[in-house]
């Protein structure tokens, strides 16, 4: 911005005094005040406008790296389930939506080779 100290102030004062006279001076302070109010006010509304599309931009990046993220995730587990499953042979069939969740605990109890004694018994 620019410096204006106060003697370089009352110095313009003075010349304007001199060159327009006291009759115009109020106008053309009037006149000024309002220019100068203007371009503040246009100033402050880019410097707005610039921030605001830096924190869009900085929201947008944080969007891509969370997704980016989100997939490296994904893949991750994608590969993890890979190795889970058997290589060969007959898979076991994925337990149906329909059947009762009581049903799906025996049938995965049954298929448990390792049965463990009932508790309270030594």
């Amino acid at each position: 911005m620019i410096e204006i100290s106060f003697g370089k102030l009352v110095l313009l004062a003075l010349v304007a005094l001199i060159v327009l006279g006291p009759e115009k001076l109020p106008h053309a302070a009037r006149t000024a005040g309002a220019l100068l109010r203007r371009v503040r006010t246009g100033w402050d509304s880019v410097r707005a406008e610039v921030e605001r599309e830096l924190q869009v931009e900085e929201i947008r990046t944080q969007a891509r790296e969370a997704a980016a993220r989100a997939q490296a995730a994904q893949a991750e587990l994608d590969e993890t389930l890979r190795k889970m499953r058997p290589t060969g042979g007959a898979q076991a069939p994925a337990p149906n939506a329909a059947e009762p969740a009581a049903t799906v605990a025996e049938t995965t109890a049954e298929a448990d080779p390792v049965k463990e004694p009932p508790h309270g018994s030594a």
